[in-house]
């Protein structure tokens, strides 16, 4: 009987039949996908996603590339030029497509076969489009693709018969009820005591299909890796957590926390309140604490006895910025983690290195997300959620059963607003999960200009700290500092700014500079160092790797416990939740939200009666690329000369600012797409809902069925408008670890790539394509290994007081390739 190959192992030349892929990719599917309800479905998907690889024309491909066939035999085939180019994913989903429409269910069946079939369609290229950017029927044109080349009716005949049977056991009415049963529950027009408008109505259709997609790339991926790799099963989580192990010692860290000041009275009576409302019924929930209020450990507190109470699987820290994700890590850790633990309970997924094109070596080494606690960022959470390809969406189905708390919600990108809110309803009402929204400033995503486009389900009652007026109350109570409004005619320059600074050291002792702009954080800091001492004086920017942020900012604490001088001039990387104490601020005029979370750094832990936050306009500023800056800056001078403000910080204030910088920016919350993205003017909620802007000619065909440009909306989706490329930096050990990586790179060694890639994130740098592209003239960059998408610095353009650097700053030392 003949062998049907699926997959070869590298190091032995061991077969994966197909028959014990698909079996056990649909065995995995299935248990992903019951989270949603639709275990059948996974399990469906999963049996016949590789289904065309029973074709001869695959058979002999493979069996050729792995020498199985011999050059001399009949059947051997060219195998190099033809990798990629056999069609085995539309067999499986021509089968779903044309038996479950023989069913005759009606629009409903179609739907529901739809949905599979395009699952399976799209498992290599990532979800293709329903309809496409030309408004041409895509999906229906894939279901007709001639037989011919899909070898459909070959693998009818050749696949083994286990498949067969099971996929004919599945392909049945049953099934569609069970899918229609779910997919009711996204089409109400009512959900929370609000009207769900048929865009999102649409737009649910759309993200269960993702969602379940999500299912079959990760069991794909997961038997692909493990097959490679058998050492990874030992790793994978089967247990349910047992929660009481990191409560209890939770609860003995909160307990011991020492209290030497009266905010450390109110951030125990934080903390406890997020604790009483931890067995609350699950939902979104808002902690509005200010700056040094203590979020950090208030919504760990909350998640781990919420996580205990609704039997939960993890917990996800959503973090604006990568510098911030090891500090939030290491202070979770510390409260965690003991030496004898046999495994972490808390992990960090930073994007930064992980490459745009997948490898195999970023497949078998990426993470599954398997772990309690996991911190990443919003932009990696939002490619999980929209981007294109297969590389994140495998994730999306782990943030089933989940606490998701957001760190400092007023940084989500505005032209994601309508399609966050919708996706956060949608992961929130229907897979079992829980999201909190922590901020001193929360952005009113339950109160948006068009709310039949998406808002949040947020209730007033879902405020963790307790009423309006518990609120109010609280933050008078964390009132630490004075706001002064130096704002002036004509702007402060440079030399001005850095007397007023000089000026605030000697009076209160430190001094820190928060900037919009690296240009005016690296002129200030060298008006600065003309006038003092240079052990006094440092400079923050993210043109530093995180290694080299620590080793500053570690110097900055030293100094500033031991009450020795310190003026720190940095651009706002400092202000989303670095524990730092100073005692005046100065803040250039920028977005109120960013003003409040800079005063956040001044008189942090009220050791001083109060400290002094002086907010500056600085002189010719170029902010024009920089849309959020620029609008929100605009918006709070708005606020700032009104007369009725009685405190800049107030939770009041903040609404007042937040109704200006959303109501004039409301357009931009869909995510708007031009001619050059995708060959005409629309937007990304539109792609990913009813797709009104295209549907033209199709109306008759789509008018039960999805819609969307799911491929379309994926390539042109970026999370962050100049999106950024890594660079592992010679700082430190950075030198070594790209030496090391060169070399595995060459002899691939998971284990070993994947430690050091993980090393690498500390000495990393996230470069803005403009920064890159002189770089690369100055051929400053070079890869790891040629295809694998890891690139390394030239040490040439590294400096100790400002990081990654255009031109030359040393000279040569060292070269890794």
């Amino acid at each position: 009987m003949e062998e049907f190959v699926a997959h070869t192992r590298a190091f032995d030349s061991s077969v994966q039949t197909l028959e014990q892929h698909l079996l056990e990719v649909s065995g995995l599917a299935e248990s992903f996908a019951e989270k949603l309800g639709a275990g059948d479905a996974g399990k469906l998907i999963g049996l016949l996603h590789d289904f065309g690889k029973y074709s001869q024309s695959f058979q002999c491909y493979i069996k050729s590339a792995q020498g199985y066939i011999n050059s001399d035999k009949d059947d051997y085939v060219e195998f190099a030029s033809l990798k990629g180019k056999i069609d085995h994913s539309t067999a499986g989903a021509q089968l779903i497509w044309t038996e479950l429409n023989k069913l005759n269910c009606g629009p409903v069946g179609a739907l529901c076969a739809q949905i599979l079939a395009l699952c399976v369609a799209s498992h290599h290229s990532g979800l293709i489009d329903c309809l496409d950017s030309d408004g041409a029927n895509n999906f229906n044109k894939r279901m007709k693709k001639d037989s011919a080349k899909t070898h459909l009716e070959e693998c009818l005949e050749k696949s083994d018969l286990s498949i067969i049977e099971q996929a004919k056991s599945l392909l049945t009415k049953e099934l569609i009820q069970k899918i229609c049963a779910q997919l009711q529950l996204l089409t109400r027009n009512h959900q929370h005591g609000q009207e769900v408008s048929y865009k999102i109505q649409c737009f649910y259709l759309g993200f269960w299909t993702r969602y379940l997609f999500s299912c079959l790339i990760d069991a794909d991926r997961i038997s692909s890796a493990d097959f490679e790799n058998p050492g990874n099963k030992a790793f994978r989580r089967e247990q349910h957590i047992d929660w009481s192990v990191p409560i209890e010692r939770a609860e003995s860290f909160f307990m011991g926390l020492p209290i030497k000041y009266e905010i450390d009275v109110i951030r125990r009576d934080i903390s406890g309140r997020c604790k009483e409302k931890s067995v609350d019924p699950q939902g979104i929930y808002s902690l509005s604490v200010p700056t040094g209020g203590g979020k950090t450990y208030a919504s760990l507190r909350y998640a781990l006895h919420h996580a205990k109470h609704h039997q939960l699987d993890r917990i996800l820290y959503v973090i604006p910025y990568t510098s911030i994700i090891e500090q939030n890590a290491e202070q979770i850790r510390k409260v965690l983690e003991r030496d004898e633990d046999a495994e972490n309970w808390v992990f960090e997924h930073h994007s930064n290195l992980e490459p745009e094109k997948q490898t195999w070596h970023s497949k078998l080494v990426s993470e599954s997300w398997d772990s309690p606690i996991i911190l990443t960022t919003m932009v990696q959470f939002l490619e999980i959620l929209f981007s294109g390809g297969t590389r994140s969406v495998r994730r999306l189905h782990q943030l089933a059963n989940t606490v998701i708390i957001f760190d400092e919600i007023q940084t989500l990108p505005i032209s994601c607003t309508h399609i966050f809110c919708n996706a956060l309803n949608f992961l929130t009402t229907y897979t079992n999960t829980t999201a909190v929204l922590c901020t001193a400033t929360q952005p009113l995503l339950n109160k948006l200009r068009e709310p039949k486009k998406g808002q949040l389900f947020l209730p007033q009652k879902n405020e963790l700290i307790g009423s309006v007026d518990d609120v109010a109350e609280l933050f008078k109570k964390l009132k630490r500092v004075e706001v002064i409004n130096r704002i002036k005619q004509g702007g402060w320059t440079a030399n001005e700014i850095a007397s007023l600074a000089i000026s605030e050291l000697n009076n209160a002792g430190s001094c820190l500079i928060i900037v919009n702009t690296k240009a005016w954080a690296q002129k200030i800091y060298e008006m600065c160092a003309l006038n003092i001492d240079s052990e006094s004086l440092f400079h923050l920017s993210t043109s530093q790797c995180p290694a080299h942020r620590k080793k500053i900012l570690d110097g900055i604490r030293l100094k500033l416990d031991k009450q020795e001088p310190v003026l720190c001039i940095s651009t706002q990387l400092i202000e989303a939740g670095v524990d730092v104490d100073f005692g005046s601020v100065i803040r250039c005029l920028a977005g109120l939200d960013s003003i409040a979370q800079a005063a956040g750094r001044c008189n942090r832990h009220g050791k001083r009666s109060k400290g002094t936050v002086h907010i500056v306009n600085p002189e010719k500023e170029n902010v024009e690329s920089l849309p959020d800056i620029l609008v929100g800056r605009d918006k709070a001078d708005k606020v700032l000369r009104e007369e009725n403000i009685q405190d800049i910080l107030s939770p009041e204030t903040m609404t007042q600012y937040f109704q200006y910088y959303f109501f004039d920016r409301s357009d931009e919350m869909v995510y708007r797409l031009s001619k050059k993205q995708i060959g005409k003017d629309d937007n990304l909620l539109n792609l990913l809902s009813d797709n009104e802007n295209n549907i033209g000619k199709n109306q008759l065909f789509f008018k039960k069925l999805l819609k969307h440009s799911f491929m379309t909306a994926g390539k042109a989706f970026k999370a962050i408008d100049a999106p950024t490329e890594a660079v592992i930096v010679p700082y430190g050990e950075g030198k070594e670890i790209i030496i090391q990586l060169c070399a595995v790179a060459k002899e691939f060694n998971p284990g070993q790539y994947y430690r050091l890639l993980k090393r690498a994130h500390k000495y990393s740098v996230n470069l803005f394509p403009n920064i890159r592209e002189k770089l690369v003239d100055a051929q400053a960059i070079y890869e790891i290994q040629e295809g694998e998408g890891i690139y390394f610095l030239d040490e040439r353009h590294y400096s100790d007081a400002f990081g990654v650097s255009v031109e030359p700053v040393n000279q040569l030392a060292f070269m890794g390739y």
